[in-house]
């Protein structure tokens, strides 16, 4: 009897764009998405299109090559879903309609060109869909075009797209930067969509951009080396750009080992179109997005009730599910810091009790590891983590509570120093408060479920006190107690865990 093989769950985007083409495949079609492969192709099939009208053979031949390939890819990792799309250099240049009909034999499946209007959408989406509340402007910074759109949590504007791509800038302007600064300046000048991010935040998307970030984090020596969420203050971006033209006129771009070598003739007129986006936008900072048009693609194909999921505790959730010894204990977990909170009278700003939350959903990931690596392993896990929604400050706080958790609060056990600086001292005095609560709560319980919710907490006379229900009077002990003391004396609240 031959079975039928189930579907695979997981899904992929092919995104043939102005410079590179790209097939990344997630896990599921999620509120988190979890890629499991990615791979591009620097094609440069917009290099020419400004100028000819057209697509360039040679880029032609390697972008069907690619697509070749990923399709033969999308087989072997039996890709249950695949979906296509193209955007600027496709939709202007005059042989763009020939060459998405090869594309879509070799793909197997449609292949949709987006408008300039779409891509920006889409950009926006994914911005929402990867950042916590969004307030500013998104540019999507391709080799074809530039999208502009406004975003405010999870609503957005009426996008621009403009032909300030790297290589159609490259393009027009005959490699000259003086002349691409012309059109850059004619186009940005007095753009409404750019004036209204003013006092904003800028995000940053699209591949070139995030080229100049990597940069930036080594030359800064910014411990954390991660690209999503990175964030620099509007000022400090500017003059970064202004050196970077510099170094370009000089032509000392060259031998810039963290960026491809078909990417680097790109960085000026990246660094260029940058520097007028913060002289006319005037925002606050720039912040630095991973997520874009790909993943904007797939959350407008969530239900509204996905859609409205936070980000962050999707992804938090997934990894307690795949990772922790009872998942149903996290979900105890918060609702017993919950409770602790409310008794110490601690008050916390919406932000700060999701971070408590997902820290909760990971505080029983590390268990597998060694015992004297698990707050550092943990750490790692966390800070570098495929997390969405979240700050790197709000990293730092997730894996400092975590790792406070494991290792413990004694001195010669403190985090490294390059993780609590990423942290003003109260959020680092409160990570250390969240891992002595996760303590006492792991410790009393074995981290199974059931035995949180047998707990309360009292308060009388400015004390307070953690009693155990009859039925889990046993679970008493001195170490229970000794860490309660540990984390009522980081509240000035000190008293002593008992039985009822």
């Amino acid at each position: 009897m031959t079975r039928l093989r189930k579907p695979s769950s997981s899904v992929a985007v092919i995104d043939i764009g102005s410079n590179s083409v790209r097939l990344v495949v997630y896990e599921a079609m999620t509120r988190n998405l979890s890629p499991i492969f990615n791979e591009k192709t620097l094609c440069g099939l917009g290099r020419e299109v400004q100028t000819t009208g057209l697509l360039a053979p040679d880029a032609v031949d390697k972008a069907l090559a690619a697509l070749k390939r990923f399709r033969a890819l999308c087989k072997v990792m039996k890709v249950g879903k695949v979906h296509a799309i193209a955007t600027a250099a496709c939709r202007d240049a005059t042989n763009g309609a020939a060459f998405i009909a090869k594309a879509e034999r070799i793909c197997g499946s449609p292949i949709e060109i987006l408008s300039g209007a779409r891509e920006a959408k889409l950009s926006a989406l994914g911005v929402i869909s990867g950042v916590y509340q969004p307030d500013g402007v998104v540019g999507d910074l391709g080799g074809g075009s530039l999208e502009l759109v406004d975003v405010r949590g999870n609503r957005t504007r009426a996008g621009v797209t403009l032909p300030l791509g790297g290589l159609a800038l490259q393009d027009i302007s005959q490699k000259s930067l003086k002349k691409a600064e012309r059109l850059v300046k004619e186009k940005l000048l007095d753009l409404p969509q750019l004036k209204a991010g003013k006092g904003r935040t800028f995000y940053a998307v699209g591949g070139t951009w995030r080229a100049l970030a990597r940069i930036h984090i080594i030359q800064s020596g910014y411990p954390l080396h991660v690209m999503h969420g990175y964030t620099i203050p509007a000022a400090d971006a500017l003059d970064f750009a202004r050196r970077l033209r510099r170094l370009a006129a000089a032509n000392m771009l060259a031998d810039i080992e963290t960026v491809a070598d078909a990417r680097r003739p790109l960085l000026a007129y990246a660094a260029l179109v940058l520097e007028y986006i913060i002289r006319v936008g005037q925002p606050k900072d720039v912040v630095f997005s991973t997520y874009g048009v790909r993943e904007g693609l797939l959350f407008e194909m969530l239900s509204e009730r996905e859609q409205k999921q936070d980000g962050l505790l999707a992804a938090a959730r997934t990894l307690n599910q795949l990772r922790s010894r009872s998942p149903a204990h996290a979900e105890e977990l918060i609702e017993w810091t919950d409770r602790f909170m409310r008794a110490a009278k601690l008050r916390e700003t919406p932000d700060e009790r999701r971070l408590r939350h997902a820290a909760c959903l990971l505080s029983d990931i590390g268990w597998r590891a060694h015992p004297d690596y698990r707050g550092e392993q943990t750490m790692s896990v966390i800070t570098n983590g495929n997390f969405s929604a979240i700050s790197h400050e709000g990293r730092a706080f997730l894996a400092l509570a975590v790792f406070y958790r494991y290792a413990g609060l004694s001195a010669e056990n403190e985090s490294p120093e390059v993780v609590r600086a990423l942290l003003p001292p109260a959020m680092v005095e409160r990570a250390r408060l969240l891992g002595a609560a996760f303590r006492v709560g792991h410790l009393i319980s074995a981290a199974q479920p059931g035995v949180l919710p047998a707990t309360h907490f009292r308060t009388r006379n400015q004390k307070l006190t953690l009693v155990l229900d009859d039925r889990i009077a046993d679970l008493a002990a001195d170490r229970v107690t000794n860490r309660f003391k540990q984390l009522t004396r980081l509240i000035g609240q000190g008293r002593a865990a008992k039985k009822r």
